[in-house]
């Protein structure tokens, strides 16, 4: 039976962390030829390629594989140790979850400082679509995430979340230069459109309901992948855009934007997905979460 030596998985996982064996190298406190050395014996005793050699290193599928257990691992590792009474030269416990841009800026950061560091945890976010924080789940990049799917990742557990509730909104002269020229289901089509990015279809998907051609949002689309900044564009009269409602509120009350079609919004169901490992830290971010998103997200029909 071959077996995968403990030195060289921790390895294979400093290296798609840190993205680079240079980089590894200086994490781990060895030379990067002792990196690349360990990396190629783990790949000759798997007869796998197990990284991608591009900048930053990928996984492959088989490494993957072998990512997942080393993260894995290295959890568990962790807890060994701090309930032995050994855990305090081993550092904080490291987190790595996957959160999309708008959850980010508005609820989650908020539910984390709820979280007691007792003893202390290190949060590892990663920024994705909700769409496909999964990926990085099945990747083994992250140990938990936010996302829209509801179909467990193969060794994870999901729960339910609530809905992330999006309004279509413009400034108001924006609404009186574009869109006041007859019905919005005849004027939206047409008018310059707000996109976080290439695979943002919210927007697609809005104008489509009201449509009865389904055609799409418009061909003249501003690209502004942040969450603030895509509000902030959005008031600044650059084009229209569904916003999470938290971010509307207080510029919907002032007058900077108005909503296009009120009574009309769009909610996108939100999943919390976890790698099914019995981790205290992550068990409990993972209550923290639930319990934050339960005041801040819509529940229910």
């Amino acid at each position: 039976m071959t077996e995968l030596p403990i030195d060289q998985v921790r390895t294979l996982l400093a290296v798609v962390d840190e993205g680079t064996f240079d980089a590894a190298a200086a994490a781990l406190h060895v030379t990067p030829s002792a990196v690349s050395q360990r990396i190629k014996t783990l790949e000759q005793r798997t007869g796998r390629v197990l990284l991608m050699r591009t900048k930053p290193v990928r996984p492959t599928e088989s490494g993957q594989v072998v990512v997942r257990f080393a993260r894995q691992l290295a959890a568990l590792e962790r807890e060994a140790q701090t309930e032995l009474g050994i855990a305090a030269g081993a550092g904080p416990a490291r987190l790595p979850i996957a959160v999309n841009a708008d959850t980010l800026a508005t609820w989650f950061l908020p539910a984390l400082t709820r979280v007691p560091q007792s003893p202390p945890v290190c949060f590892d976010l990663h920024r994705e679509d909700e769409a496909h924080t999964a990926a990085l789940l099945r990747e083994g990049q992250v140990m938990a995430a936010v996302t829209s799917s509801a179909e467990p990742v193969a060794g994870c557990m999901v729960r339910p979340l609530g809905r992330a509730r999006y309004l279509a909104v413009a400034s108001p002269r924006f609404a009186e230069r574009h869109l006041s020229t007859g019905p919005l289901e005849r004027c939206l089509p047409d008018a310059p459109v707000m996109v976080f990015d290439r695979r943002d279809e919210l927007q697609d998907r809005f104008v489509r309901s009201l449509t009865p051609d389904g055609s799409g949002a418009s061909r003249i689309r501003h690209y502004v992948p942040t969450s603030e900044g895509f509000c902030d564009a959005v008031a600044a009269g650059l084009g229209w855009g569904l916003v999470p409602e938290p971010q509307t509120e207080p510029l919907l009350r002032s007058g900077a934007l108005t909503e296009l079609a009120p009574g009309r919004r769009v909610d996108v169901p939100l999943y919390w997905q976890q790698w099914k490992l019995d981790v205290p830290a992550l068990a409990l971010v993972a209550e923290t979460i639930a319990a934050a998103a339960a005041e801040s997200l819509h529940t229910g029909d």
